[in-house]
């Protein structure tokens, strides 16, 4: 994401070089006293990764960018509520999380979706906050067509593999946002790890 070249801007820092030498932890500080260079700061160092889930979640770019500006326009308040339980880029992501979730809810897009439960799950790599081994070693080419084919997943798989894969969300933590039992969870992250494989391995042929 572009930041001079989108709406997902957010609080823009004024001395940015004097804020890069903080510690995150100082920066985060500076940032509950409503420190508008310390938003600013955040902002630069998370903004693609929040941009990132929020493109997952929501069906169009503009919408994530409106979802990413929302939340880094909301930080000054929410950002008291952060706690240092979980790291912070953890906790950012869990609240735009949250953001994307609302957003879906206004355009009354989410549905309940009751599905059965099935054994023999595989894990299937998929983007994260932080790099894996396996991330690590795929080409860029590999990545872009993980990361549509992540896109191209109906809603319903979609968002909860998401919030499981990118935020780290556990199933209960999934079932409570999405307001869906743990074991609706569970089925639809299944699910959408099969269709994930069989669209990469479609358009591996």
């Amino acid at each position: 994401m572009d930041a001079g070249n989108n709406r997902a801007k957010g609080p823009q820092p004024r001395e940015g070089k004097q804020m890069e030498g903080l510690d995150l932890e100082s920066v985060i500080e500076r940032a509950r006293g409503h420190d508008t260079e310390a938003l600013g700061e955040i902002y630069r160092r998370y903004g693609r990764r929040v941009f990132g889930l929020c493109r997952y979640i929501l069906d169009s770019r503009e919408r994530a960018e409106d979802a990413t500006s929302e939340v880094f326009l909301k930080l000054q308040r929410s950002i008291e509520t952060y706690d240092g339980s979980i790291p912070f880029p953890r906790w950012l992501l869990r609240v735009a999380g949250n953001q994307c979730i609302d957003a879906l809810r206004r355009q009354r897009r989410r549905r309940q979706v009751i599905v059965e439960v099935e054994d023999g799950a595989t894990m299937v790599e998929v983007p994260s906050a932080e790099p894996s081994p396996l991330g690590a070693v795929m080409s860029k080419e590999e990545r872009a067509q993980v990361r549509d084919a992540i896109e191209r997943l109906p809603e319903k798989y979609r968002l909860p593999l998401v919030l499981r894969y990118y935020s780290e969300l556990s199933y209960d933590e999934i079932a409570q946002q999405l307001e869906l039992e743990r074991n609706y969870v569970a089925a639809l992250i299944f699910r959408a790890k099969q269709e994930l494989r069989r669209k990469l391995a479609h358009r591996s042929k």
